[in-house]
């Protein structure tokens, strides 16, 4: 018979002690972690709402007068208008939920096959970041296809949208192609960052997130836009393209270029914008503006969209993503982590590309929610600029009530609505201005 000394400890105690000191430790990361998170957090939020107030136009918006709904638009529409787009943000919003669902899922490491899958790429890393990459866009998307098939039939029985599901399905497709090619690229350079700087990653992750979106800006409008639709440069002599530098001109704005877009293909909404860095730089407006839109209104528009180029708003969305990325990043860094744990992953593996993106797209989220309020004071912003070169309220006003009726616009959206997805000021507060303007309340 062995006689056991009381120093020594029976093997199952042992393993009972070590897997108790391992829970403690796993407990005491994931409060640590969660602390962490909560002061990035809070910091962001500070950052966030500091930065719109740094870079808001130096040209305010002009205050709107009150306007009730029926001084210039039906009540008919208006109401035609919040039901269509009441359910418009449901949607929007119960297919975010699935995405947030299904992704979530795959971070945590479920269905068991898809968590194995994971692990199996980790044999050759970055290849399988990318793979993976490519994995949570297509699950995400698929996740939301039903929302979004339902919200286009209802755009096509409201007249918004003209286009037919299966057209509309292959611009779903190429869109799909383009994101998980970005996805496949940013998961790689993720990976790898991870890897070689497992702490300090978000500081080079910064600086490519910047990169990133500078370039986006840069050629999207040569190498993503024109796989979608079709533009044509207004020649040079032709009316149109005179009346848009001759107002460039006024407003001492260099142009660029201008394009007309066959928007009508797939909608029948009015609208313009501004795209583009130095060399691609360009005015776009839609076929459907040109054509149905008077020309006051045409130039209302367009003033507004030179408007955009005059206060370097472009730059202006460029830089405010520099300000808040590294504490976004860092914040990233903290949910993607503690996520991935509980699925097993390591960070900077193909099991932890779920949890990152996942992470990435809660806090871009909640970015969005400071950008939202600098981009509504960028366009009010934007509309004095285009009361100042056209003095002509009346095709602002005019322009506000065609667009809303064509469009099918909630002229004055709940508030919650406002502050989640508002990138404008309401249609009430556009007419308001112009109003304002009018009566010399500037």
């Amino acid at each position: 018979m062995r006689l056991t000394g009381a120093w020594e400890v029976h093997p199952g105690s042992a393993a009972r002690r070590e897997r108790s000191i391992a829970s403690l430790a796993r407990a005491r990361f994931r409060r640590s972690s969660a602390v962490r998170a909560g002061v990035f957090a809070v910091a962001l939020i500070v950052v966030a709402e500091g930065a719109v107030l740094l870079l808001a136009p130096r040209e305010e918006g002009i205050p709107p007068a009150d306007v009730a709904e029926g001084e210039f638009l039906d009540a008919g529409q208006v109401e035609r208008a919040v039901s269509y787009r009441d359910g418009q943000r449901l949607l929007l919003l119960f297919g975010l939920g699935l995405q947030v669902v299904a992704v979530g899922a795959l971070a945590v490491g479920r269905p068991r096959a898809a968590r194995r899958a994971l692990e199996r790429a980790a044999r050759r890393p970055l290849l399988g970041a990318a793979a993976a990459g490519v994995v949570v866009v297509a699950v995400a998307e698929l996740a939301a296809l039903p929302t979004s098939i339902a919200a286009h039939e209802r755009a096509v029985d409201a007249g918004i949208s003209t286009q037919s599901l299966g057209p509309w399905l292959g611009d779903q497709a190429r869109g799909l192609a383009i994101s998980a090619a970005i996805a496949a690229l940013g998961a790689v350079a993720l990976a790898a960052l991870i890897r070689r700087h497992p702490r300090r990653w978000w500081i080079p992750g910064t600086a490519a997130v910047v990169g990133f979106g500078a370039a986006m800006t840069l050629l999207s409008p040569i190498l993503i836009a024109p796989r979608f639709n079709d533009f044509e440069e207004l020649p040079e002599g032709s009316a149109l393209r005179d009346d848009v530098l001759e107002l460039g001109r006024r407003a001492g704005v260099d142009v660029g270029e201008v394009y007309r877009v066959d928007a009508s293909r797939r909608a029948t909404s009015l609208n313009a914008y501004v795209a583009g860095l130095g060399p691609t730089k360009r005015v776009v407006l839609y076929d459907t503006l040109i054509d149905d839109a008077e020309r006051p209104e045409l130039e209302s528009v367009v003033a507004h969209e030179l408007g955009h180029v005059a206060h370097s708003d472009i730059p202006r969305g460029i830089t405010f993503a520099a300000l808040v990325a590294p504490l976004g990043l860092l914040l990233v860094r903290e949910l993607s982590t503690g996520l991935g744990r509980r699925a097993g992953a390591e960070p900077g593996t193909p099991a932890a590309i779920p949890a990152l993106f996942l992470a990435i797209a809660v806090v871009s989220f909640a970015v969005n929610i400071a950008g939202n309020q600098l981009s509504r004071k960028v366009e009010a912003s934007a509309d004095a600029f285009a009361l100042r070169i056209t003095d002509d309220p009346r095709a602002l006003i005019g322009l506000q009530t065609r667009l809303a009726e064509r469009n099918l616009s909630d002229p004055d959206p709940p508030a919650i609505a406002r502050v989640l997805f508002g990138t404008h000021p309401t249609t009430l507060e556009r007419i308001g201005s112009a109003l304002a303007w009018e009566r010399g309340e500037r």
